[in-house]
């Protein structure tokens, strides 16, 4: 059987054991509700974004450029004879 001295040993080791898990678990609830207030933040900001989706924009049409027009020939007429 264990001495008084042991069990108060023993028993000082459970309840370190036991205070750090607990820190341990509020710790860890609390990240929790940290990360999924992030994650709402983010859904809802993928969400209002996915709503907003602008229309596609038409691409304006290339105007055409100019295309140079051959001017006309036109024949000189043969000066008439001096007679």
């Amino acid at each position: 059987m264990a001495t008084v001295k042991q069990i108060q040993f023993r028993l000082k080791g459970a309840k370190k054991t036991l205070t750090r898990a607990t820190k341990e678990v509020v710790a860890t609830k609390a990240r929790v509700k940290k990360l999924e207030a992030q994650l709402k933040k983010a859904k809802a900001a993928e969400a209002k974004a996915k709503k907003k989706k602008p229309a596609a924009k038409k691409k304006p049409v290339a105007k055409k450029k100019p295309v140079a027009r051959k001017k006309k020939v036109v024949k000189k007429k043969k000066a008439a004879k001096k007679k």
